[in-house]
């Protein structure tokens, strides 16, 4: 499974971008995707995620700015990001949780995939 994300740039402080993440090879049962965040000198931290089922969960920060979609069919995830603020600079990643059978039983494996990155810069 490859993930491709597109959609990184450079803003200014308040203005929105929009992040977009296509999954492509074999997941029998896609669990979850979402889009985790790395600052210089920080750990990767969650922004949002989306589960099979519609749920989605959030850090705190970026409530209310961020919006977190999902097109099941293609298997794509969106982020789009509104009222950018310059702590929100980092290199955004796409994740992916699913399952995959792995026998004629019909025993599940639980594997997770991670994109390349994308560099987001917001300036004040």
């Amino acid at each position: 499974v490859q993930l491709v994300e597109s959609g990184g740039g450079l803003v200014q402080s308040g203005e929105s971008l929009r992040l977009s993440c296509a999954a492509s090879g074999r997941m029998d049962r896609l669990i979850s995707m979402g889009w985790y965040r790395q600052a210089p000198g920080k750990d990767r931290e969650l922004v949002a995620s989306i589960g099979s089922g519609g749920s989605t969960d959030y850090a705190d920060s970026v409530l209310g700015r961020f919006t977190i979609s999902r097109d099941s069919a293609a298997n794509t995830v969106r982020l789009q990001m509104s009222n950018l603020k310059p702590e929100d600079t980092a290199v955004y990643y796409c994740n992916a949780e699913y399952t995959i059978v792995v026998n004629v039983e019909g025993a599940q494996r639980t594997l997770e995939v991670w994109g390349q990155g994308t560099l987001v810069t917001v300036s004040s």
